[in-house]
């Protein structure tokens, strides 16, 4: 039998388990990635390890989450990352240079490496034939030092390309229509490659913003294949050594096919407040704008700007709408101040924002209240853009901007349309923002430099067999990282202070959470389907540990998330019968029995010592993850493995 691209990836990576399905693999990671709001944490864990040098073949730190200034706090971390980084061999990419994941697609993604990040997004690499993955920032500080990166072996889904998108018509639409498909939940535990003949219609900015959202349909990743198209802007990055050619073998097996004719989609919305909430664009017309943001690591590349560039020359943005735009790269920024169309932009009237992730995290560009904002991001959860009551919608560049002129939402194939932005066949090359560390050599000298903001990581609590607490919190399905923790300024610079962040762990669904866990002596989370869906925050594992919760009991949980709360040393686990979960009071106290027994593949079982109900449970990890759970988490028990 014939194998996929990331089976391929997976079998020459594989250092641990077995390449099949419901084992768990272990491989070899080449390439990691950071950025700021989960790399305190990240180097901070790695720093406990005690691994003087990284032993990759690159790992890259990006400041790219936590540049608003508004105190000592950002400033801190970004010189702790930048010391650090230097001293046990990471590159560092200064704030300015680019979000990470579209600079590391121009300048370090490889097609057939691995490649983790402490960032969901990190699925970008994927239009590049990368496999890469979003990871808690634990498991990234593991790989850094040598360590396997473990996942469930996934299944294989394959979208089936065919035909060529219209004009107006672009990548976004494509990804939202496959969310539209699948949904939320629907690549959980599998590996979305595309393929067919439509695959070559694509270029790589717009692969990557197709792989970039496959983050969004809980996928382990998303990968397109290395052919001439990737070979083509590998060259033009000057990169042409690192290309090699990569496909699915003829007679490749998918447990799951999908087809997309290219030319049958249209512009294409995510509603609030979900990004599989899909609806055409011709149905929302006239629905007023307040704001458009465009840029983040979906839609921020050369291509994507320009084209907003070519449909705003001379016109002028609606006096009703507040237009941001982020480019993705300094060397996208250089780009379009060179050839003129970063002045075109200023003339319609957009502000011209940092080449960072800002409002997609809620980092500045708040919607007014109330508001309706059109945004080219990944994201629209309620109260993320840090307007509770905005209304979020995810577009394509193409809609963002014909929308922002009208003041209503408005279908780009109404608008003239011109010649297609072609790609470049050269890009301007200057890594001089993106600093070398210490040789080996060198890093004894190195001073690593941390603020008072930067606070202990917390301890998980040995487990018992038997374990009486009360549920501290109930909440339903689809619980994404922000609402467990959010972003934004307000909490953003305090990612490195795990006891300040506590006090506002969700708050979104609970502002007294936080004061009613601080007051018991541990406890435990009742969830619903898809728990921890979005970010690859560890956070949300870190801070509800240090609130003292032993367990999150759920119907099901997204995949990074709940290998963060076995990383943390916090049980996982999961009704048997779903119709349980509704048994479960918020008042009661909650009593585990038979956890050891669980662990090694046994029942678990939940009694509700105020009802009386009984529910059983399965706590559904590897013979691996139950060790980890037993030394008290991955940093223990790396440390155990390590003596």
């Amino acid at each position: 039998m014939g194998k996929t691209i990331a089976q391929k990836i997976i079998d020459a990576h594989l250092v641990d388990g077995k390449a099949a399905p419901g084992c768990e693999v272990g491989l070899r990671i080449d390439q990691t990635l950071t950025q700021d709001a989960t790399g305190t944490m990240a180097y901070l864990e790695y720093e406990a390890m005690g691994i003087p040098r990284v032993r990759t073949e690159l790992s890259v730190a990006y400041i790219d989450h936590n540049t608003l200034q508004s105190g000592f706090m950002n400033a801190d971390d970004h010189r702790f990352i930048r010391t650090i980084a230097k001293k046990i061999g990471v590159r560092y990419s200064r704030p300015g240079n680019g979000i990470c994941h579209q600079v590391h697609l121009e300048r370090f993604a490889k097609p057939g490496k691995t490649l983790i990040g402490s960032d969901s997004h990190t699925p970008t690499a994927g239009g590049i034939g990368a496999l890469a993955m979003g990871a808690g920032g634990l498991d990234v500080a593991v790989a850094m030092g040598g360590g396997a990166y473990y996942i469930p072996y996934p299944k294989m889904t394959l979208i089936k390309l065919t035909g060529a998108l219209q004009p107006m018509v672009s990548a976004k639409d494509v990804i939202l229509e496959v969310l539209r498909v699948m949904s939320v939940k629907g690549g959980v535990g599998k590996i979305i490659e595309y393929g067919g003949e439509g695959v070559k219609t694509l270029t790589v900015p717009q692969r990557a913003t197709i792989t970039n959202m496959g983050a969004e349909l809980g996928a382990t990743t998303s990968i397109f294949p290395s052919d001439e198209v990737t070979h083509a802007f590998l060259k033009a990055q000057g990169r042409e050594e690192d290309f090699i050619p990569l496909a699915s073998d003829p007679d490749a097996e998918y447990d799951e096919v999908i087809e997309i004719d290219l030319s049958t989609l249209e512009p294409l919305a995510a509603c609030p407040h979900s990004p599989d909430n899909v609806k055409p664009v011709r149905s929302l017309a006239m629905t007023k704008v307040d704001q458009v943001c465009i840029g983040s690591c979906t839609n921020s590349s050369y291509t994507d700007l320009m084209t907003v560039a070519k449909m705003l020359k001379g016109k002028t943005v609606s006096p009703d709408v507040s237009l941001a735009i982020a480019p993705g790269s300094r060397q996208v920024l250089s780009m379009l101040s060179e050839n003129g169309a970063l002045t075109d932009l200023l003339n319609a009237g957009a502000r011209i924002l940092e080449s960072t992730c800002g409002p997609c995290i809620g980092m500045g560009q708040s919607p007014n209240s109330a508001g309706v904002s059109l945004r080219t991001f990944n994201r629209n959860f309620e109260g993320r853009s840090g307007t509770r009551d905005a209304s979020v919608y995810l577009v394509s560049p193409e809609t963002a901007a014909a929308s922002c002129l009208t003041g209503y939402f408005t279908d780009p194939r109404t608008v003239p349309v011109g010649e297609a932005v072609a790609m470049p066949d050269h890009f301007p090359i200057n890594d001089n923002m993106v600093d070398l560390p210490a040789t080996p050599e060198e890093a004894d000298a190195v001073e690593v430099l941390r603020g008072p903001n930067i606070k202990p990581l917390p301890q998980a609590i040995p487990l018992d067999d038997t374990m009486s607490l009360p549920c501290l919190l109930k909440v339903g399905d689809n619980i994404t990282t922000d609402h467990i923790m959010p972003a934004g300024s307000k909490i953003l610079p305090y990612r490195s202070n795990i006891p300040h962040l506590a006090n506002y762990c969700f708050e979104v669904c609970d502002p007294e959470f936080p004061a009613r866990a601080m007051a018991a002596s541990g406890g435990f989370i009742v969830g619903g389907a898809n728990y921890g869906q979005g970010s690859s925050r560890e956070h949300a594992a870190l801070v509800p540990l240090y609130l003292g919760i032993r367990a999150v009991v759920a119907k099901s949980f997204a995949r990074i998330h709940k290998a963060n709360l076995v990383n943390a040393g916090i049980l996982p686990l999961e009704f048997k019968d779903p119709a349980d979960c509704d048994k479960s009071s918020l008042n009661g106290t909650l009593r585990l029995e038979n956890v050891f027994a669980g662990l090694e593949g046994g029942d678990i079982t939940l009694v509700n010592e105020t009802t009386g109900e009984r529910a059983v449970l399965r706590c559904d990890i590897s013979e691996r993850q139950a060790k980890v759970i037993r030394a008290g988490g991955l940093l223990n028990y790396t440390r155990e493995q390590n003596k």
